[in-house]
């Protein structure tokens, strides 16, 4: 098919026609679809003008009076007021209302109700549509389920669930009352934030701080300030941690401490179950028994109210306090406090687990445990137990040692008593035999008494100058010591013995049969109890 020149010239023009056409067209919609798009994303952020935030539902009278300035109409509407604001409606007896900028003045058993859980009532409300924002004043009262704040006057961010007060409030929420000048409730969150001068009240204690929050469902207090937390058994610091009231636990830390009449407990972190009455202490924990004076140590503890008992481990001290500062260090892997009963009264029982070792000005020791009975003030060391008291060392198989107003009185020893005294760094007086008990006056060793196959070796002296060598057995043996010397040995029953005359020093020094000096084990002074 031919077609003339003309027609080629037709036809490309009607087709570059049409292309144009179709352009103008395609672009024309998709403007209007962009315009429509913006408009209805207006709509859909409440910033259109088409959607209503607020509409007046009924009122019995509805006066609307053209504003002369503005030009804008103003409603006042009085009695059964009901308004709508999205999810939320407003009543009231009378009100106020702008239209062209949603805001609604309400005078008057105002209300706002939010679905079936929050309610807001004052005597006069303002609220602005487009901010979405409430102020409540004039006894106000703020229902969210089993929690209720009054205030006079509260801001309510309603969009994003925020209430807060600054002329004090009052919450109540199952049990607990509490009191603040400043406080945030967080809606969804369920929490309270308080500040100045707050407190919560509850039957068993009254809860002071500077700053807290209170979780209203969980009933959970967290301390992020000074706190103190005081009931009829227990006493409460810290400056950090959470405390469920519902549950009666606590955690806290920052010079964290808690005193239940009984026993204070201290640490860098603390938990308490007064519900369970257990506890446990983390770095740092000290229990200071009130009652006895003494204090148990360590960087990890465990406490039980009924029994009362103790568990203190990592680097764990017991320190009995004297009135006269002569207090006695003790250090173990392991101590147990336990109470025990009793017909006629109750009493302390404290035990000790490997490499114990104790330390006081006149008294050192080291056994591998022991146990500490405040029922007779007496100390039980068993396994290789050591006692040193000035030049004296006194071994055995187990042994006592009995206080009297807080004064070491005697040291009992059971099975192979072996008594070392160094005289120099060659010689020693020594005194064995089954057992033996060292009578103590002024914190110094004065009598010995041996019970059965006593012998001695003891060094007779002229002042400074060795005058001879004393050997002895007998059944029974009294010695007597002043400043850590022998001056008197009496033998009691089928007694045997010689004196040899000095020796010069250098020779072998005679040894009874058990004999070894302990002195390198010795703790010399406090810290050393932690030497292994």
């Amino acid at each position: 098919m031919r077609f003339s020149s003309e027609g080629m010239v037709e036809i490309k023009f009607i087709t570059k026609t049409f292309s144009i056409f179709s352009f103008r067209n395609t672009l024309c919609i998709l403007i209007a679809i962009i315009i429509t798009s913006s408009a209805l994303a207006q709509d859909r952020s409440g910033t259109g003008s088409n959607k209503r935030k607020v509409e007046l539902i009924y009122a019995d009278e509805d006066i609307v009076i053209r504003d002369q300035q503005t030009g804008k109409d103003v409603h006042h509407i009085i009695g059964n007021v009901k308004f709508r604001m999205n999810e939320s409606t407003l009543t009231c007896d009378s009100a106020h209302y702008l239209p062209d900028k949603m805001q609604i003045t309400a005078f008057s058993r105002a209300h706002i109700e939010q679905g079936d859980t929050l309610d807001l009532y004052g005597d006069y409300m303002f609220y602005d549509g487009k901010t979405d924002n409430a102020i409540a004043r004039g006894n106000v009262e703020l229902i969210d389920k089993e929690t209720h704040l009054y205030t006079e006057a509260i801001t309510f961010d309603v969009k994003n669930q925020i209430v807060d007060y600054t002329t004090h409030g009052r919450i109540t929420n199952a049990e607990n009352t509490l009191t603040s000048t400043i406080g945030i409730y967080y809606v969804y969150e369920n929490l309270f934030h308080f500040k100045d001068s707050v407190k919560i009240v509850n039957p068993d204690y009254v809860m002071t701080s500077d700053t807290m929050n209170y979780n209203t469902r969980s009933e959970t207090v967290l301390f992020t300030g000074p706190t103190e937390v005081k009931g009829d058994s227990l006493y409460m610091y810290c400056e950090r941690g959470w405390y469920n009231t519902r549950k009666d636990v606590s955690s806290i830390w920052k010079n964290a401490f808690i005193d239940n009449r009984q026993n204070i407990l201290r640490g860098d972190s603390l938990f308490y179950n007064d519900s369970l009455g257990f506890g446990q202490g983390f770095r740092n924990v000290s229990i200071e028994d009130t009652t006895n004076n003494l204090f148990v140590m360590g960087n990890y503890a465990e406490y039980h109210k009924q029994p009362e008992s103790y568990f203190v481990t990592d680097r764990a001290m017991f320190i009995q306090v004297s009135s006269k500062g002569d207090s006695l260090f003790l250090h173990a892997d392991t101590l147990r406090g336990i109470t025990v009963p009793d017909t006629i009264k109750e009493y302390r029982l404290v035990r000790a687990f490997y490499n114990c070792r104790i330390f006081s000005k006149d008294i050192q020791a080291k056994c591998d445990s022991l146990s500490f009975s405040f029922q007779d003030t007496v100390i039980r060391l068993y396994h290789d137990p050591v006692i040193w008291s000035v030049d004296n060392q006194l071994t055995s198989d187990s042994m006592a040692i009995f206080s009297k107003n807080q004064q070491t009185d005697r040291l009992e020893l059971y099975n192979s008593a072996f008594v070392t005294i160094q005289i120099d760094t060659l010689r020693y007086n020594q005194i064995k035999g089954n057992n033996l008990t060292a009578w103590f006056k002024d914190d110094e060793i004065y009598k010995i008494i041996i019970k059965g196959n006593g012998e001695s070796i003891y060094y007779l002296l002229d002042g400074e100058e060795l005058a001879g060598l004393n050997r002895s057995k007998s059944t029974d043996i009294e010695i007597y010591i002043d400043q850590g010397k022998v001056t008197d040995v009496i033998e009691i029953l089928n007694p045997e013995g010689f004196i040899d005359p000095p020796e010069p020093l250098g020779r072998k020094e005679p040894r009874l049969t058990g004999f070894k000096w302990l002195d390198a084990l010795r703790p010399k002074e406090k810290e050393d109890i932690f030497r292994k």
